[in-house]
């Protein structure tokens, strides 16, 4: 019985690493494996294989922003998100007849029925679509810069606390029975933190400065003019905490950044945490529930 004549490869030929039926005499410059045209990726230098490419990339880190966020390319989805949910809650607030009162910031609710979510759903309520438009286009306007120069994930702290810091404000100092709702708090708080930044950057901030001088006159004026109850407690707490933590983010010393940034935005949070409370044995103590 005869047995066919296979060909058979020189005991030194080298095979792939990962096809090791198929002879090559390339190696990845890295590992000095061999390597088939499969397994080949273009470097600097030569050809690399495939797992030394994707070690690589691993070890590679993203780029920063100049105050530590993760720098991104294309649009500034946390502003397109934070529009998105507005425009989405004042469809709700128009196809029910209750979700307005129910997730407004009144402070009789909070104080007496425990209600503290109101004060972070109210920044997302509107009173009509002038306001939701004005907010909305404010947002729009100063929110994609911010966002790129901070990156997301601070600037959506900076959001969420200048919100807060508006609706504590609000909660300190307004009449139990007076609701209150809108962005606008943490819009004033983009504003005075895009002042912040861009003095850090060494940007022309004259007209940021006009535009916020012009809403802050337009807070106080406006009821005087028949536009109606504006909250320039909301306005104005939304202000302070915006430039006080987008300071905290862009002075941070470069060595110890992400923990001070972090430590700020905690200290702020607790802040407001301890102001809530006051306030809510201040109202209990003053109508003897406490």
């Amino acid at each position: 019985m005869s047995i066919p004549n296979t060909p058979q490869l020189p005991a030194q030929t080298p095979t792939c690493y990962r096809h090791p039926d198929r002879p090559t005499y390339v190696r990845c410059t890295r590992c000095q494996r061999a390597i088939c045209p499969d397994c080949m990726r273009s470097a600097a230098v030569g050809h690399q294989c495939v797992d030394c490419v994707n070690a690589s990339a691993k070890s590679v880190q993203a780029p920063r922003t100049q105050f530590g966020g993760v720098a991104r390319t294309g649009a500034p989805v946390v502003t397109y998100g934070l529009i998105a949910v507005n425009v989405l809650m004042f469809v709700l607030q128009a196809a029910s007849g209750t979700l307005t009162n129910d997730l407004t910031l009144w402070p009789r609710g909070i104080a007496f029925g425990d209600q503290y979510y109101r004060l972070v759903t109210s920044a997302f309520l509107h009173y009509g679509i002038t306001h939701l438009l004005f907010n909305m286009w404010a947002l729009y306007v100063v929110g994609p810069p911010l966002e790129a120069w901070l990156g997301r994930l601070r600037f959506g702290v900076l959001y969420a606390l200048s919100g807060l810091g508006g609706s504590v404000l609000v909660y300190l100092l307004t009449p139990l029975d007076t609701p209150t709702a809108g962005a606008s708090g943490a819009i004033f708080g983009l504003f005075g933190a895009i002042f912040v930044v861009a003095r850090k950057l060494n940007l022309d901030v004259r007209w940021i400065a006009a535009v916020v001088v012009l809403n802050l006159v337009f807070t106080f004026v406006g009821p005087a003019l028949g536009t109606g109850a504006i909250s320039w407690q909301g306005h104005l707490g939304g202000l302070v905490t915006g430039a006080a933590v987008a300071a905290a983010f862009v002075y941070a010393p470069r060595s110890h950044r992400n923990a001070t940034q972090a430590a700020v935005s905690v200290a702020v949070l607790v802040l407001f945490a301890g102001l809530i409370l006051w306030r809510t044995s201040a109202l209990l103590a003053y109508s003897g529930l406490a």
